[in-house]
């Protein structure tokens, strides 16, 4: 469809159509040009003035809170967009245009719209689907029925460079050590050492990583990776248990990363005996605190946020995406609430070098929240009541309030308050952050909020898994063939038992078989075996190496098993992406739904297409 035909169409049903001129100051517009799509220079476009209200009357209305219920995967129609039956003439659609199968038409019409984005430059739905920049759903969500977005700071509004924010971190951490008595020389910061989602075991001095179950598949002691026998022998009778907080230290969020790096490398200093004897008696759990402590003054002490203040263009990395995808939201009716744990100079600072310029119309990135919490103390502020403060001044003045209102700057407070203040309760709200214990998991525990991960490492492992999809086939082919080649064995192996203890095989040939043939099959078949394995092992030792050499994939553990931190997401988090800009794509209507999850009886279905094939295979011969 040309842009006269779309001006027309517009004029046709009432639109106000204004041509304007697109010059360079439309950069900083909330519309973006496709890069594929060739138009003339200077480029004409239109401006359509809509009145919201009377296209809202006249043909469609919107499901309002106290008409709604509730859709056949039980999720709210708050919110649904609903056509009125009488205004279908008014823009030529008639009885006609819904003749025959309901499921051809569905074709038919999805065809026409596909057709309509791709003329209009506007990409698929679905390529944002099968890509890393997704959304994926582990909870059905229909985001038409969310009332209020509720959005954390530090990586996931702000995303920071892990090596050169937590790379500081690390330096102020083992300045302090250092000034504790801890020998640190001679060691930097290594960010591939670690990765989200391992566990600290404090009382051995090693860092797991462990399956959705608790078992541990692989260990680091100090940094050197242990053998997969050293880790059976460890842990092999132990599963990992967040619940006992004096043992394990759960990796829930990048600004992990340095601590981990750290106490690991302390590790190694204790186990080679160069720590001073004068700072007494020192085991795995002792360091940990030694460590923990040097990294909490690191940030306590304010060098570190004024150093990142000061050079906001060295740490962060700017998103222009993002502001965009709020603004969205926002003009969708979504009442949008930032709760962080960072103090107000600080936020400030952060979310005008990563908003702002991004911006339309002199919009600063106050102007696209409702309600602004500052010094949030989470995950307090969804456990428990706090007293609320408003923020009054520039430098930080505040005074003690108990309710907040539209447009205000709050220092601490509750999830309660922030409820009361809007009239939106529970499920109306979704709240988005990078921490699965204190953004995810106590807003969905405490308060039954719907709930957003944020995960930036997701979409380089979803490259990896892509570029290692062919090794990764070939791997679960031999896995396949060790398998049916040790069925076979195995057949065989029990048909010698039984007749080892004078007992017939399993049939009468079986019995009556020649010892030597019968010890001959098992032997090749042995051989195979143990060849197949000797290509496996190293295969399955390298899975996931794309990602990271030590601790291969971020949700994986093994071949098919997902790691701790996975079940950990599928539990709390309703949906989780790489990136927030990422709801850009997806549109504040859209509706996510859960995938289908394979169960281990699953192969039934196998078994049904197998069958079907050799009915479909007899018949045929019968036919001849």
């Amino acid at each position: 469809m040309y842009a006269t035909e779309i001006l027309s169409m517009f004029a046709v049903h009432g639109f106000d159509v204004v041509p304007t001129t697109i010059t360079n100051s439309f950069k900083n517009s909330a519309f973006t040009i496709p890069t594929n799509v060739n138009l003339p220079k200077p480029l004409t476009l239109c401006r359509c003035t809509v009145d919201s209200k009377s296209i809202g009357d006249d043909v469609f209305s919107v499901t309002p809170p106290n008409k709604c219920g509730v859709d056949y995967l039980g999720e709210s129609t708050k919110g649904d967009l609903n056509v009125k039956l009488e205004q279908l003439e008014a823009f030529g659609i008639g009885d006609a245009a819904f003749e025959g199968p309901i499921e051809e038409v569905a074709r038919i019409e999805a065809r026409e719209a596909e057709d309509l984005l791709k003329d209009l430059g506007i990409p698929s739905p679905s390529s944002s689907r099968n890509s890393p920049r997704g959304i994926f759903c582990t909870r059905t969500l229909n985001l038409r029925s969310i009332s209020a977005i509720g959005y954390d700071m530090d990586y996931t509004l702000v995303h920071y460079n892990v090596m050169a924010w937590e790379g500081r971190a690390y330096d102020y951490c083992m300045e302090n050590l250092k000034n504790m008595g801890f020998p640190v020389d001679g060691l930097a910061f290594d960010p591939d050492l670690v990765i989200r989602g391992l566990v600290i075991d404090k009382e051995r001095g090693n860092l797991v990583k462990a399956d959705r179950f608790g078992y541990v598949k692989r260990a680091m002691h100090g940094t050197k990776m242990l053998s997969t026998r050293a880790v059976s022998e460890m842990y092999g009778r132990e599963l990992v248990d967040l619940r006992k907080e004096s043992q394990w230290e759960f990796l829930n969020t990048l600004f992990s990363v340095s601590e981990a790096v750290a106490y690991m490398q302390m590790v190694d200093r204790l186990d080679d005996g160069t720590i001073p004897a004068d700072l007494g008696p020192l085991d795995y759990k002792g360091l940990y605190k030694a460590v923990g402590k040097a990294l909490f003054w690191a940030h306590v002490e304010g060098r570190l946020k004024s150093e990142i203040m000061s050079k906001p263009e060295q740490f962060v990395e700017p998103d222009p995406e993002l502001p965009l995808a709020l603004l969205d939201q926002k003009e969708a009716g979504k009442k949008l609430v930032l709760i962080t744990n960072s103090d107000f100079h600080y936020t400030d600072k952060m979310m005008r070098h990563s908003f702002n310029r991004f911006l339309p119309n002199d919009m600063g990135w106050r102007d696209l929240f409702d309600i602004v919490i500052v010094s949030a103390r989470k995950p307090e502020f969804f456990q428990t009541s706090s007293p609320m403060y408003e923020v009054v001044t520039g430098e930080g003045l505040m005074r003690p309030c108990f309710k907040a209102q539209p447009g205000g700057l709050y220092s601490g407070g509750s999830a309660q308050m922030v409820e009361n203040s809007l009239g939106i309760h529970g499920d109306e709200i979704l709240y988005v952050g990078d921490h699965i214990y204190t953004d995810v998991s106590q807003s969905k525990v405490h308060l039954r909020w719907r709930t957003a991960l944020i995960c930036r490492e997701l979409e380089d492992e979803y490259s990896a898994l892509i570029r290692c999809r062919g090794d990764r086939e070939s791997l679960v082919e031999l896995i396949n063939q060790k398998e049916v080649v040790g069925d076979l064995f195995n057949q065989l192996r029990l048909a010698l038992q039984r007749r080892s203890k004078d007992r017939p095989a399993q049939t009468l040939a079986a019995t009556n078989m020649d010892d030597e043939d019968l010890t001959e099959s098992m032997q090749k078949l042995l051989i195979v075996m143990q060849r197949l394995d000797e290509k496996i092992a190293p295969m399955l030792e390298a899975d996931g190496e794309l990602f990271n050499s030590r601790w291969g994939f971020l949700s994986r553990a093994g071949l098919w098993d997902k790691s701790h931190l996975m079940r950990q997401i599928e539990k709390y988090a309703d949906i989780y992406t790489s990136r927030v800009s990422n709801f850009l794509y997806y549109t504040p209507f859209m509706y996510f739904r859960s995938q289908e999850q394979n169960l281990a009886h699953d192969s039934y279905t196998h078994y049904c297409s197998q069958m079907n094939n050799e009915l479909s295979s007899n018949g045929k011969m019968e036919e001849r």
